[in-house]
């Protein structure tokens, strides 16, 4: 079996949806017994070195649906590729829609999230 690259991985992973790649950090869990967050959280303090300049990718969450609930549920769904009963979650538990990604995509998402009239917190 050839070895995958680290690019190769790190494009694979852009191409997964957030429900799949929660599957992967899963299944990491289960077959190295090891917590993939744990080592990123360990590493948090190297990262922040440079914590004055701009943070390069961001985190897009709901704060609130809004009185158009079904509309932001389906503005989730769309944003993230995922089935109507996972994007329902997402809109529910006012969790991340979209996990690291560029400053101007999540404005973008922010936009389209606020039209259907949820508030949307980026981080």
């Amino acid at each position: 079996m050839a070895k995958l690259t680290k690019e190769d991985f790190i494009n694979s992973l852009k191409e997964m949806n957030l429900l799949e790649i929660k599957e992967l950090v899963d299944a990491m869990k289960e077959e190295f017994g090891v917590d993939p967050s744990a080592v990123a959280v360990a590493a948090g303090p190297v990262a922040s070195a440079g914590a004055d300049a701009a943070p390069s990718t961001v985190t897009v969450s709901i704060k609130e649906e809004g009185a158009a609930k079904i509309q932001v549920i389906k503005v989730v769904k769309e944003i993230t590729g995922l089935g109507l009963k996972e994007a329902k979650d997402i809109v529910d538990n006012k969790g991340a829609v979209k996990e690291n990604i560029p400053a101007a995509e999540a404005e973008d998402i922010k936009k389209k999230l606020e039209e259907a009239g949820a508030t949307v917190e980026v981080k």
